[in-house]
């Protein structure tokens, strides 16, 4: 039985056209049943496969004209079904659909999913993860990184192995901020698909492992570190109220040695039983602003769940710095 969104529609909301990327993968199914419960009926869906170029996928010398023809018209039926497949798990929705051929077309997939998206003016990417190749299977590590690291767009990443159920909201979502005005735009938007019912954990990480110059005190950086972490809390939790919504929070520390900011967040996310877990990823590095991208893919590929990935739009930098000062 089809659930569709119970979030409710918001007048201006983070994500009013998703593209789904999808190839033939059990990773893609669980995506497409993750963007119908969140957005199925609250956003514009674009549904997009891309067919591979046979030339890329046989050895050189061993083909001619003729089986690279045959070898293309099999590929391109095989992407119009998956197209067809994932737009039957949205009934009465109106998908749109596209079809990149690589035959055709410049580029790998990577470039083909972003030139999509750039191209429909997508304002999120859902991606299946972890998944191994085959002839449409390309939505594993070297796609979806490749994407995160240069999409201009929100991602959202969805696991294959997700050990929460995606046919339904996330009736928990814990926000990882770093002090940044880009993790507090992370919290505007996850806050736009949550409900009054879901429960909601900010977070901030006091990296007691990084060591800025040989010159700073430990102590002394500790400190800057925990002061801004209270500070970036109470923040949000006041972002929070506004919206209606109650957040905990806590203040969480890496170790000392052999520890990091990511696998510090998916402890913490696991111990609270999170069901989605939502980053900033346009933060810059100062004593406490960690999330650069390197942070957000550690991440992702260490999470189990969904990874919601916010990327603030260039347009939008005055207004969320706005926004920031104002609280």
């Amino acid at each position: 039985m089809v659930q569709a969104s119970n979030v409710p529609s918001t007048a201006g909301s983070a994500f009013t056209r998703v593209m789904l990327a999808v190839d033939d993968s059990d990773a893609t199914i669980r995506a497409a049943e993750y963007a119908r419960a969140l957005f199925g009926d609250r956003a514009k869906i674009r549904i997009v496969t891309v067919a591979q170029n046979p030339r890329t996928l046989f050895p050189l010398g061993v083909t001619t004209q003729g089986f690279l023809a045959v070898a293309r018209e099999e590929i391109v039926d095989d992407a119009r079904a998956v197209l067809g497949k994932f737009g039957a798990m949205f009934p009465g929705t109106d998908v749109e659909f596209g079809l990149v051929d690589l035959s055709v077309h410049n580029g790998n997939t990577v470039d083909a999913v972003l030139d999509a998206a750039s191209h429909w003016q997508a304002d999120l990417i859902v991606l299946g993860a972890r998944h191994h190749h085959g002839l449409l299977r390309w939505i594993e590590g070297t796609v979806s990184e490749p994407v995160m690291r240069r999409a201009d767009c929100s991602l959202l990443v969805v696991p294959e192995n997700s050990r929460v159920p995606t046919d339904r909201p996330p009736e928990s979502i814990a926000f990882a901020l770093d002090g940044s005005a880009c993790s507090l735009c992370a919290l505007r938007a996850g806050l736009q698909i949550s409900t009054p019912e879901t429960r909601l954990r900010a977070i901030y990480v006091v990296d007691r492992a990084v060591h800025l110059t040989d010159s700073t005190p430990n102590v002394q950086l500790e400190r800057a570190f925990l002061d801004e972490g209270c500070t970036t809390l109470e923040r949000a939790a006041r972002i929070c109220a506004d919206q209606g919504r109650y957040a905990e929070t806590r203040l969480i520390e890496t170790h000392e040695t052999r520890d990091d900011v990511p696998h510090t967040i998916m402890r913490d996310f696991a111990q609270w039983n999170g069901d989605l877990l939502v980053l900033g990823t346009h933060g810059r590095r100062g004593l406490a602003r960690w999330f650069l991208g390197s942070v957000a893919a550690r991440t992702v590929r260490l999470a189990d769940t969904p990874v919601l990935l916010i990327r603030r739009r260039e347009n939008s930098h005055q207004s969320a710095e706005n926004g920031t000062h104002a609280e």
